[in-house]
């Protein structure tokens, strides 16, 4: 299903994905070394709560999932890339760390994800990685307007994460969303420049450029929703909703500006 949003569900999908890059910005301010992973799924589940509006995750039982995942935020830590369950881990000082949330606030969905290191230390591959993957989603933005093609979205995606020198997995990448967390079309994080369906204004798009530094297989842990790169090498994740429109790409996932003293 490709859903084409009217200018009132538009005004509603712009709130929805403030709160969701609101929340992501606080669990970052929060996050510190000895954070448990179940704590920050309780501080996601607070703020969800309190904004009046539900978690795209907590009944979500997709085909490639183990039952529903039964939680609000996915929280994948260094080897982890996609899907993290919360558990019982306190985050370590240099811990990179991928935040994915989704949630729907008066029926529309946003969907935005966020690599950080924990702590004091900056490992430059990490920080390499996690700067690769935001100018991916910089670049997948800048080509995503009207009367451009899916594939134009992917080329350039996957332009910038090959020549940082990271493979491309395409079994994941970013998809439609509107009334629902996932829809079509979906926007693998390469391909070919003028290929696919045609955007048009209206249309809203989860772009999200993920990159392992030295694979692109996956593997999936015991609990049957992280994955994980098949290497133990670390992964790193960036994630906005943008809307179509006349002009380019609106992005609905930036945090509220903060306020002046």
């Amino acid at each position: 299903m490709i859903e084409i949003l009217n200018p009132a569900e538009l005004a509603r999908a712009r709130v929805t994905g403030r709160l969701v890059a609101d929340i992501l910005q606080s669990v970052r301010d929060r996050a510190a070394v000895g954070t448990n992973l179940l704590e920050i799924d309780r501080w996601v589940k607070d703020m969800i709560v309190a904004a009046d509006a539900r978690s795209c995750y907590v009944d979500y039982e997709p085909s490639f999932g183990r039952g529903p995942f039964g939680h609000y935020v996915c929280t994948a830590v260094n080897d982890a890339v996609l899907h993290g369950l919360p558990h019982d881990y306190a985050l370590a000082d240099g811990d990179l760390l991928t935040l994915d949330l989704a949630v729907v606030l008066d029926g529309v969905a946003a969907d935005s994800a966020i690599s950080f290191l924990v702590g004091e230390a900056r490992p430059p591959e990490s920080v390499a990685l996690i700067e690769a993957t935001e100018r991916a989603l910089e670049a997948g933005i800048a080509a995503a307007r009207p009367g451009a093609r899916i594939g134009d979205i992917s080329h350039a995606i996957g332009t910038v994460l090959g020549d940082a020198g990271y493979p491309v997995n395409t079994e994941f990448g970013g998809h439609g969303i509107g009334s629902t967390m996932h829809q079509d079309p979906h926007v693998p994080n390469t391909g070919r420049p003028g290929r696919g369906y045609t955007l048009r204004p209206g249309l809203m798009l989860a772009l999200e450029p993920w990159a392992m530094v030295d694979t692109a297989r996956l593997v999936t842990d015991p609990d049957g929703w992280t994955l994980r790169s098949a290497t133990g090498c670390r992964t790193a994740h960036s994630e906005h909703t943008v809307a179509i429109t006349d002009d380019g790409a609106e992005i609905l996932t930036i945090p509220t500006p903060p306020t002046m003293a």
